[in-house]
């Protein structure tokens, strides 16, 4: 049996049986006014992080999300677009499309604005996405990419790089790993479904975003996830996983290479009242300016100590300097 026909099994069971805790559910999903989120939905919330940032979601953007699950982030999603067809939703597992369609006409009871004609769920998977190309301004999916090797996590980028249009946007939340998971453990295809074994590092996840062809990723939280301890999982020493999440843009790769930002700022500290790099960053005496790492390592190299760089923050709503 593959590692995907593992998960399928897996996420058959879970859809038919919720477990509760099975993946970062300890906090509670993101809250907006007047959403009602069901409680066997709340059950099913099998997602790392959030794929949900408001400000990405204006204009009323059509969204496809790969992975329902039981249909939470799909709900969510609806709240910002509320229309028909607002939300595609594509799912492999028939019990977990069946779970999210029930779990989303009860959402219907308990939220007077929402229809569930809002989400369309359709059979699928991330390697064949079921759109034509360029056709949606966002791509979702939570918790899923991950469980993927990487030749596939490679396929999945792609395909979803291809359905957006330009300017699109891929928001994701998956685990990373803070050192390389062992052999032993990435080959457990159980653990792998269970999100457990198949993170990559952040260097490893953030370049497969860029060679999928992304010119700008943007990362919104990174926060600790699960601890795989010595004893139960044979390790040398205990191994942190974290929860990623990030946005990344379809825009063109720049010749110098994709602007990541992580929440660096630059901050010029010399006597004149402005610092220009000559490469269209301009920064104000005193006053912090984000900037993506790449900038950031440039102005480090090339200002004689007139800039201060400041560390990563793992938080970037918008505002740098590309």
């Amino acid at each position: 049996m593959s590692y995907l026909e593992t998960t399928a099994k897996f996420y058959t069971e879970v859809a038919e049986t919720p477990q509760v805790g099975l993946c970062c559910v300890q906090s509670s999903p993101l809250q907006l006014p007047g959403l009602s989120v069901p409680n066997p939905m709340q059950e099913m919330n099998y997602g790392c992080g959030t794929t949900v940032h408001p400000a990405e979601l204006i204009n009323k953007p059509t969204v496809l999300y790969v992975g329902v699950g039981g249909g939470l982030e799909a709900l969510q999603f609806a709240y910002y677009s509320r229309r028909v067809g607002g939300v595609i939703a594509v799912e492999p597992v028939k019990a977990m499309r069946e779970a999210a369609t029930r779990n989303l006409e009860l959402a219907a009871q308990e939220n007077p604005w929402f229809d569930p004609s809002f989400v369309e769920i359709r059979e699928g998977d991330a390697f064949a996405l079921p759109v034509p190309d360029a056709s949606v301004d966002v791509v979702a999916q939570n918790c899923l990419f991950n469980i993927f090797e990487p030749e596939d996590l490679s396929k999945a980028l792609k395909e979803a790089f291809r359905v957006l249009k330009p300017g699109g946007r891929l928001q994701m939340s998956d685990p990373i790993a803070t050192r390389p998971i062992p052999a032993h453990l990435q080959e457990d295809e159980r653990l792998r479904a269970m999100c457990l074994s198949g993170a990559l590092t952040y260097e490893q996840y953030t370049q497969q975003i860029v060679d999928a062809g992304f010119g700008q990723v943007e990362i919104r939280a990174r926060r600790p996830y699960r601890l795989l301890d010595r004893q139960t999982y044979q390790l040398e020493e205990d191994l942190l996983l974290e929860s990623l999440d990030s946005v990344a843009f379809k825009v063109a790769i720049p010749e110098d290479g994709a602007c990541i930002f992580t929440g660096k700022t630059a901050i010029y500290k010399g006597i004149e009242e402005i610092f220009d790099d000559s490469a269209g960053h301009i920064l104000q005496r005193g006053v912090p300016a984000a900037v993506c790492d790449k900038t950031a390592a440039n102005l480090a190299r090339s200002s004689a100590g007139d800039v201060l760089v400041t560390d990563s923050t793992w938080h970037y709503v918008g505002g740098g300097c590309c």
